[in-house]
């Protein structure tokens, strides 16, 4: 029974890029997906796709060796858009170096994008 699923992932991604692996197959939800999505995007690793094995399913995901560190940040700290300066330098290694992931009422996105829609949110993992 799993009780963090996203720290899973994140675990399963790093350990995977550790031994210099292609691939990975993570377990899937719906938070894990557009987590992903987001690191597609920042380009940490490539395609991911799901495979359904009659439970809640699994992702494939193309490992691109870009990732140092990732991990999930517990507890999940409501952060504003004026705070992020704060969790950059607690989380992230240098200033414009690496990524924040958050959860906002408009989804799913980087520090970077909250920070000019002027958005706030709850912080859910890291990355670089």
């Amino acid at each position: 029974m799993r009780h963090d699923t996203l720290a899973d992932v994140m675990i399963t991604i790093k350990n995977a890029e550790r031994v210099g692996k292609m691939e990975c197959i993570t377990p899937a939800s719906n938070l894990v997906k557009e987590v992903l999505k987001v690191m597609q995007k920042q380009k940490y690793i490539g395609v991911f796709e799901f495979i359904d094995d009659g439970k809640s399913g699994k992702f494939k995901i193309e490992l691109k060796n870009l990732v140092n560190k990732c991990n999930v940040i517990k507890p999940r700290y409501s952060v504003k858009s004026d705070e992020f300066e704060n969790f950059e330098k607690r989380f992230l290694p240098a200033k414009g170096f690496g990524t924040l992931i958050l959860t906002t009422n408009k989804g799913v996105m980087t520090h970077e994008e909250a920070k000019k829609q002027h958005l706030g949110g709850k912080l859910l993992a890291y990355v670089f």
